[in-house]
């Protein structure tokens, strides 16, 4: 058996001679049997060519707007490829890639059956991996799978391992060779090839590692470049293998010398230098907004994202980030420049940019789910920040949106609206009444100071103008904490938590969305808001009730036209996740904490009353939040046009409270927002719940005895002890 494994590589390499004996016999045919062949494989010549190869595409950039589809708020192109012309390239660059590609380039007609000959005895052996395709094939090949004007499944059959794509390339390739210079086609080249890290085309190749031009590159510096075409992923030296970077310049630079391009001594000198990358980086365009408008940037990462996620713009990520830099498309955003702006005069008249604090602030239009504004008091930059101040003033984290690192922030009493949805949806009406003690003792399991003994006793904030008989409408106005802890225990804590979820609230962070998925039904306290969200999420929630039950998924865009002037698709994407009545009845309740009277005449106080004033009175809801120890606080209102929602926190150390003062100014910012968005634009009414759902506000129902007692039970039949032990198990 041990010989088996010599004897099989023996015959590997007798064979592969064998067909490189066949292919070097073709070349020395008679009469030039090959270029009878190449003829016939060019039949058409350069004229058949596809308009790809005859006309290098220059890629073209896309232009983002406003939603009034003329104010510019960036455009996005390949930032990471610029064609520069052949005398702006270093001679040692060039003639770096011609030793590491295709030795013998000079010396072909654009296909060489030496070259792949050596290749296919080289790989055989095992002793290195060669590629048998010539430069102008490379070429080929890059045009047909990088041209934005192609479909997906043409520019993936660009580099399918087939024989008919293979002599494809051969007949483009000697087309091209037959009108174009050996320079022309060089240029080409190293304008086109991917050198890894992003960067496409020798510019940007020189600009990504080493922060200067491709004339000033140094022998060492155009060795290593040169050798990352091959594999640049795996020779990439700044996210890849540094140690095999250095090989493959040092393969690169023997070759060179090995041509004659340099000498011995010199391939030694430039060996024996350190790697000495100056990695620059990549800013998107969304950094590179107009002077004055760094808040549109949030907007601009958020639109870009939601680009990344379309299959119309590709398969794949990577399709999709293409097509968005080179495919030339102008979009029309929902962004609102003048909402914006006020919501970003808003956000840093509460805090200034340099502040740990932050109010991120989101409008969404009800009933199309198009995000109208994205505020923060922050720069979206790259910009370095002071030591100390990791996110401020200058970040590029989605604190308005939430993604990778920002899970959100907690809400508050904002989520009584989930439970209020889930109970008028059981059948519950508005005049649900419960005498709400200051604090509730409650059948879930606690310890500390929200306990009363061993189960959790949420208690009111301000038991003198909380505690009482209570209904939807005053329980919701006052923020009364025991009524809504009670009602859901009515309906059940995981039906609030799938209310929620039905109305687009995320959860980002492991511990909620765990709770969510296996304990939901003893998270008495989500009516409270403790789950982390966002103000966008928040925002679109509030639009469902506004468009009376009608979710849409958060949309940036109004449209989306291609180049050759057709529209993609990018309408809203709509569905009814509440009844119509539902959603009535939560908007009536939702008048009261704005200072607003319902028709019933049942609101009685509110915890936002300076709304109605800001607004003059036109119909409004919403709601305020307080998180606990008043970490944050939160307001989100709506009409019937607009839903807004703000969040003062700090994004980056939640134990850092930002105190009950700060809701007063929370309130003002939204209600003023709101107010600009709905300038102009007729004033809408609400529609009224039907009297099933208000039932009979004057029929006072008394509380009820309740049994808090817990029952003698095993411990293994606690209702949080799988979830604990689940959780232990999770360390």
């Amino acid at each position: 058996m041990a010989s088996r494994a010599p004897l099989s590589r023996l015959f590997t390499v007798l064979l592969a001679g064998v067909l490189a004996g066949l292919l070097l016999a073709v070349v020395a045919l008679p009469g030039n049997l090959l270029l009878g062949l190449a003829t016939r494989a060019a039949l058409g010549g350069y004229a058949a060519l596809p308009d790809a190869l005859r006309t290098p595409a220059t890629p073209q950039r896309s232009y983002v707007y406003a939603n009034d589809g003329k104010t510019l708020i960036t455009t996005f192109y390949d930032v990471n490829r610029t064609d520069v012309p052949l005398d702006e390239i270093a001679p040692t660059m060039r003639a770096a890639i011609v030793a590491a590609e295709d030795r013998r380039f000079y010396d072909h007609s654009g296909v060489d059956l030496r070259g792949m000959a050596r290749a296919l005895v080289a790989n055989a052996t095992g002793e290195t991996t060669q590629g048998g395709s010539t430069l102008t094939m490379q070429y080929v090949r890059n045009v047909l799978k990088t041209d934005p004007s192609r479909t997906a499944e043409e520019r993936a059959a660009a580099t399918e391992q087939t024989a008919g794509r293979k002599l494809q390339e051969i007949r483009y390739a000697k087309a091209l060779e037959q009108r174009l210079s050996k320079d022309e086609i060089l240029n080409r080249y190293l304008n086109i090839a991917y050198f890894g890290s992003g960067a496409y085309g020798i510019a940007a190749a020189s600009q990504r590692y080493f922060a200067k031009t491709p004339a000033d590159l140094t022998l060492a510096e155009a060795s290593l470049l040169a050798g990352l075409v091959q594999s640049p992923e795996a020779y990439n030296p700044i996210d890849g293998d540094t140690d095999a970077a250095l090989a493959r310049r040092a393969y690169v630079l023997d070759a060179m010398a090995a041509t004659g391009a340099i000498t011995a001594d010199q391939a030694a000198a430039a060996k024996a230098e350190k790697l000495a990358l100056r990695p620059t980086a990549q800013p998107n365009g969304c950094t590179a907004l107009a002077d004055g408008h760094d808040d549109w940037g949030f907007f601009c990462d958020y639109l870009r994202r939601w680009w990344l996620d379309q299959p119309a713009f590709g398969e794949t990520v990577e399709e999709r980030e293409q097509t968005l830099r080179r495919g030339g498309y102008t979009v029309v955003t929902s962004l609102d420049p003048q909402v914006q702006a006020t919501a970003q005069q808003q956000a840093t008249g509460v805090y200034g940019y340099d502040s740990k604090r932050a109010l991120p602030i989101a409008a969404v239009e009800p009933g199309t789910g198009r995000v109208l504004a994205m505020a923060v008091n922050r720069h979206y930059s790259l910009d370095a920040n002071p030591d100390g101040a990791n996110n401020r003033p200058n970040t590029v984290n989605p604190l308005i949106s939430g993604g990778d690192s920002v899970q959100g922030y907690q809400a508050g009493s904002t989520f009584k609206l989930f439970t209020m949805l889930a109970a008028l949806e059981a059948g519950k009406p508005l005049s649900t009444g419960f005498d709400a003690p200051s604090r509730l003792p409650t059948r879930y399991a606690a310890e500390g100071d929200a306990a009363c003994g061993d189960r959790w006793c949420p208690a009111n904030a301000n038991p003198e103008w909380m505690d009482g008989y209570r209904m939807m409408w005053d329980g919701f106005g006052r923020s009364v904490n025991t009524y809504f802890v009670w009602l859901a225990e009515q309906v059940g804590p995981e039906k609030v938590v799938e209310m929620a979820q039905r109305l687009g609230i995320t959860f980002r962070a492991d511990a909620d969305a765990a709770f969510a998925a296996d304990a939901a039904e003893n998270w008495g306290s989500f009516t409270l808001g403790v789950a982390a969200t966002t103000p966008l999420d928040l925002a679109n929630a509030y639009a469902t009730v506004a468009a009376e039950g009608i979710y849409c998924e958060p949309l940036p865009v109004v449209s989306v036209t291609a180049p050759d002037g057709s529209t993609v698709p990018v309408e809203p994407s709509c569905k009814r996740v509440l009844d119509a009545d539902v959603a009535r009845a939560a908007t009536d309740a939702a008048r009261c904490p704005v200072g607003q009277q319902s028709p019933f005449g049942q609101c009685n106080g509110g915890t936002a009353t300076s709304v109605n004033r800001i607004l003059d009175g036109r119909p409004v809801a919403g709601k305020t939040g307080s998180s606990e120890g008043n970490a944050t606080e939160t307001f989100v209102g709506f009409t019937p046009q607009v839903a807004v929602a703000g969040i003062a926190a700090n994004p980056d150390d939640a134990t850092d409270a930002v105190g009950a003062a700060v809701q007063a100014e929370v309130i003002d910012a939204v209600a003023r927002v709101i107010a600009t968005a709905v300038d102009g634009q007729p004033e809408k009414a609400f529609a009224a719940p039907s009297p099933e759902l208000v039932g009979d506000p004057h029929r006072r129902v008394e509380r009820p005895e309740l049994d808090r007692r817990r029952p003698e039970r095993d411990p293994a039949d606690d209702p949080l002890a799988d979830f604990r032990r689940w959780l232990d198990r999770r360390g």
